[in-house]
């Protein structure tokens, strides 16, 4: 449950910039709008039946045709955690990644067509349809909309977790590591565990709503009105947490212009396509 009141929600994830004046306060929204990324944790297990509760809300998450092309391989063995840990140190600018370490659990949210290739040979069926790039994206979809109600239930437990686009770095040795199928990746990981309150971050501000939302047709300059408001909201936030102050127009520039920014994932096309996908 948060601990916050309604105005204050909205001035961590807004700041300065405008605000929406009719949310509809829920307890679902109020969990939603608390989000924060957690990366310091406490040295303790998850609460018995969190992996449990989490794998029936990523289960009731929408799931297309009803298909379910997504799994969840928990890591929880402490040499493992720290094997998968220090190979993806290897592809970042850093010597460790502590919030892997530190989480009692590393979920990794597979994108996974290998139960439908089976089942369909097995009923001598030719699974043609399985080479084609939207069943990859509808399994990736599926393993994020999964993933996302997941998240939400730890939060509601008081957990804290944190999404790890960085497993894509090394797809080809995590899916050997964990034993990974033909027709099955590694979309992200995900870190969970008890946040350490010694350490603890602040929500991150979010572009103003119109920088977003469009009305019926999309308005393709109607975001730079509000660049400025999110510069000014992005700044405060990184001088509040003792970040090295950098626009978010700059991190924008260098995610799509520097390819160190990849740190391996350039190569997923081939890794993917190693592992069964075709992408016709």
């Amino acid at each position: 449950m948060s601990l916050y009141k309604d105005e204050e929600l909205l001035q961590q994830r807004y700041g300065s910039q405008q605000k929406p004046d009719n949310i509809q306060w829920t307890p679902e929204v109020k969990t939603m709008l608390t989000h924060r990324s957690v990366r310091t944790f406490l040295p303790e297990g998850l609460p018995e039946g969190t992996l449990e509760t989490m794998v029936a809300a990523a289960q009731s998450a929408s799931n297309s045709s009803a298909l379910n092309q997504w799994s969840l391989v928990a890591v929880t063995k402490p040499e493992l955690k720290q094997q998968i840990a220090d190979t993806i140190a290897a592809t970042v600018p850093t010597d460790r990644i502590p919030w892997i370490e530190e989480a009692p659990a590393l979920l990794l949210w597979v994108a996974d067509l290998s139960r439908s290739e089976e089942i369909t040979k097995q009923h001598g069926g030719d699974p043609v349809v399985l080479d084609y790039l939207d069943s990859f994206l509808m399994a990736s979809i599926d393993s994020a909309l999964a993933a996302q109600n997941a998240s939400l239930a730890a939060e509601s437990m008081g957990l804290g977790i944190v999404f790890l686009g960085v497993m894509r770095n090394a797809a080809k040795e995590l899916a050997e590591m964990i034993n990974l199928p033909p027709y099955s990746f590694v979309t992200f990981g995900m870190a969970v565990g008890k946040p350490d309150p010694s350490r603890a971050s602040s929500i991150r501000p979010r572009p103003a709503q119109p920088m977003v939302l469009h009305y019926n047709k999309y308005d393709p300059g109607e975001y730079v009105k509000y660049l400025d408001g999110y510069e000014e909201a992005i700044l405060n936030f990184r001088t509040e947490q003792g970040m090295k102050i950098k626009t978010w127009q700059e991190a924008v520039c260098f995610a799509a212009t520097d390819m160190s920014y990849m740190g391996g994932r350039e190569k997923l096309r081939q890794t993917i396509e190693q592992r069964g996908f075709k992408l016709l």
